[in-house]
């Protein structure tokens, strides 16, 4: 079974046609949305096939109007959004926050909307407004913070700790864009490799610790049991160097071989190692 429902992105269409079909209520918000995201709409469904046209909106009125269209355009090899139909979508649109240039998307599948809506308010009185000013700054200090920190482990490591709760640069400080060139002056060497291991007795995520699921989110690399659940594994960053090890050497080595891989004396970055166990208690 997939650990995702739907693989989220961000598409880009400043300057792109996009179709949007239907009238009123259920159509006028997609066309809002398409112009605050730069698309240029076309409402008539033969000129965007003909000129080639890869996204569209579908909002009749007439359920069956909607699934015909829906047909014919996923036939013509659009992208297809039928408003509140989700089993006719081969996209659905979140609830957004934007924090220019940060853009915080919150998607439910199709399944409810209000959910998306509230989720979205309560992330907007916990995000400060300025976050986007931080992100700009992190840019604009991307050849500074290269040329400080040359290995991307190490730039990586050196940011998170930056960047986390209590950092110098802690996301949720409406000050933090304030400090990034002081910050790049007064670091010191990052945090060095690190390895930890942790004893998981349950395939729910949310009985994960708070030390657990940060160390996780963070790990470079993630040393797993065979038996320990996708929902679990699914906490650790996407880009996280993955090993699945069952050899019984590890379990009572100190130093486990499998995050040793290439002889060195230490891993690389973060290295966290998970145990499973159907006693005890976790870390």
């Amino acid at each position: 079974m997939a650990e995702l429902e739907s693989l989220p992105l961000f598409h880009r269409i400043e300057g792109q046609k996009v179709l949007v079909l239907g009238e009123g209520q259920a159509a006028e918000p997609k066309r809002r949305l398409v112009q605050r995201a730069g698309g240029i709409i076309v409402e008539d469904m033969q000129r965007a096939i003909d000129e080639g046209v890869r996204i569209a909106f579908v909002a009749h009125e007439d359920a069956k109007a909607c699934e015909a269209a829906a047909i014919n355009l996923r036939c013509a090899g659009m992208l297809v959004n039928v408003v509140d139909r989700p089993e006719l979508c081969d996209f659905t649109t979140p609830s957004l926050l934007d924090r220019k240039p940060v853009l915080i998307a919150v998607g439910t599948g199709g399944a409810s909307a209000g959910l998306a809506k509230h989720l979205r308010l309560r992330l907007e009185r916990i995000l400060p407004d300025r976050l986007g000013r931080l992100a700009d700054a992190l840019f604009a200090s991307r050849a500074r913070l290269r040329d400080r920190f040359p290995d991307a482990a190490e730039r990586r490591r050196a940011l998170d700790a930056a960047l986390c709760e209590g950092g110098a640069l802690d996301v949720l400080d409406p000050a933090s864009h304030e400090r990034v060139g002081d910050w790049l002056e007064a670091s010191g060497t990052p945090r060095p490799p690190t390895l930890a291991e942790f004893t998981i007795r349950s395939d729910d995520p949310e009985d994960l610790t708070v030390r657990q699921a940060r160390m996780l989110g963070e790990a470079d690399t993630v040393c797993a049991d065979p038996g320990i659940a996708p929902a679990i594994l699914a906490r650790a960053r996407a880009d996280a160097r993955r090993i699945t090890c069952d050899r019984l050497s590890c379990r009572s080595s100190e130093r486990p071989r499998c995050a040793y891989p290439d002889g060195s004396a230490d891993p690389a970055g973060m290295t966290v190692i998970l145990r499973r166990d159907t006693g005890g208690n976790p870390d």
